[in-house]
């Protein structure tokens, strides 16, 4: 599912804004993190609506 993928990355992102110094790259990580962890929950909640509308369908 393309929502793990995504999630894979933010963890990346916070991996990556755990290890720096630098207060602007931490910021730009998390908000990488943020964007990614955001378009997992957007896909996801696509794939739910797709289940339902074919669930209605069927009915």
């Amino acid at each position: 599912m393309p929502s793990k993928i995504y999630l894979a990355h933010a963890a990346q992102e916070r991996d990556a804004a755990s290890r720096t110094n630098l207060p602007n790259r931490r910021e730009m990580h998390e908000r990488s993190a943020a964007v990614w962890e955001e378009m997992a929950r957007s896909v996801e909640d696509t794939a739910e609506r797709k289940r339902v509308n074919i669930e209605a369908k069927r009915a």
